[in-house]
């Protein structure tokens, strides 16, 4: 595939993009010996049943090896995982499922609400920054939904530690359409004019950056349109201008595939590949999701956040409620929460202390809790670090 994926090219082009390499690259088959954590394939994507393997995720040797086979899936092999029961209680679901509908009324009273990137106007309902709402206005909501290990341990196995978590909502109502083949954030999000003017390394390096998922709010039949889905596509390297061409879209529609979804399931797929909301077809299904972009520590995520407003919200809450996390709960929930990662600073005024890097917001939330800080005192903490670290 060496001259076919262009490999010597620094640059990729539009009209250079080669149908049969990537048809030849979908035309794979998901091996069972490659996914021996998994306890079922369909349509080539490994199925994996969390409710047998979340004790997994509290062994560190054991966690270890099943990040590592969900990264090799979503990079060379088919591109998505499917997490069975990712939820263990779907009863916060629901009641966040409750608070995403008042979010929705509110902002189309207001604006007429969200727009989507891929899909016709009208075809659904969308609540940009989830997270961020979410915890603001039901912090012991967001707290029990975000405690969760299995969404913790995916996206640190594709993107390592100190995640950024993103969400948006979409809900997709009966007669909704489907979406046109994508791939997504950070160079799917750009004209092919502009995606052309990276250098093709970085058309490698998109993907790694971030990890989309998705939570199922509700059953998702395939007729209700789950993520249409196109096993290897990520592995075409010139994919980000490819997905645009009608010929590529051509060979989307004719294989790909679609995974029905349980309340509780959850869906993650490397951004790079080929895939699309499907049309919503059921008289009565409305088809809830609550749409995970993750980036990585080291680039730029796909939304402002107000991490300090959220973490300021929550500490009360956690504080109360910290009896009721395990570490691997308490540290999912402070990682979807507050800033990981301690830099960009202000290295004058927020120099290291004790290692390499100052204290992150992360883990400042963590030393709070344990030395058990009044929210006076947290809040004060938080302002401080913000105030060192601005230029």
């Amino acid at each position: 595939m060496r001259d076919n994926q262009n490999q010597d090219a620094g640059y990729y082009a539009l009209e250079t993009c080669d149908v049969s390499a990537f048809k030849a690259l979908i035309d794979q088959a998901t091996q069972a010996a490659d996914v021996p954590h998994s306890h079922a394939i369909q349509h080539n994507i490994p199925i994996y049943d969390m409710a047998a393997l979340r004790p997994a995720l509290a062994d560190g040797l054991a966690r270890r090896a099943l990040m590592a086979e969900w990264a090799r899936v979503m990079m060379h092999g088919a591109g998505a995982i499917a997490l069975r029961s990712a939820y263990e209680n779907i009863d916060v679901l629901d009641e966040a499922t409750v608070i995403y509908e008042e979010i929705i009324a509110e902002e189309k009273g207001v604006a007429g609400g969200g727009a989507d990137h891929f899909a016709a106007a009208g075809s659904n309902d969308r609540v940009w920054n989830s997270l961020q709402k979410l915890c603001l206005r039901a912090p012991d909501v967001f707290a029990r939904y975000f405690s969760n290990p299995s969404l913790a341990a995916v996206s640190e196995a594709w993107l390592g530690p100190n995640y950024q978590m993103t969400a948006q909502v979409n809900l997709v109502h009966p007669g909704g359409a489907a979406q046109e083949a994508h791939r997504d954030y950070h160079l799917g999000f750009q004209t092919a004019d502009v995606a052309a003017t990276y250098p093709a390394h970085v058309h490698d390096l998109s993907p790694v950056m971030t990890l989309q998922g998705a939570v199922a709010h509700c059953d998702m039949p395939v007729e209700s349109g789950p993520t249409k889905l196109l096993p290897f596509s990520q592995t075409y390297r010139p994919g980000y201008l490819a997905y645009r061409r009608d010929d590529f879209r051509a060979v989307f529609e004719e294989n790909c595939v679609q995974l029905a979804l349980q309340k509780g399931d959850a869906l993650f797929f490397n951004p790079a590949l080929f895939h699309a909301a499907g049309a919503n077809v059921t008289p009565d299904v409305h088809r809830m999701a609550n749409l995970l972009q993750v980036g990585t520590a080291l680039g730029r995520v796909l939304e402002n956040i107000d991490r300090a407003g959220m973490c300021k919200m929550l500490y009360p809450v956690v504080a109360d409620m910290k009896g009721l996390f395990d570490p691997s709960e308490l540290d999912a929930l402070l990682g979807a929460t507050a800033e990981g990662y301690p830099f960009p600073t202000n290295l004058d005024t927020d120099p290291p202390v004790g290692g390499l890097a100052p204290e992150s917001q992360k883990a400042f939330f963590a030393r709070a809790l344990a030395e058990g800080l009044t929210l006076a005192k947290f809040t004060a903490g938080l302002d401080k670090m913000a105030a060192k670290q601005r230029p």
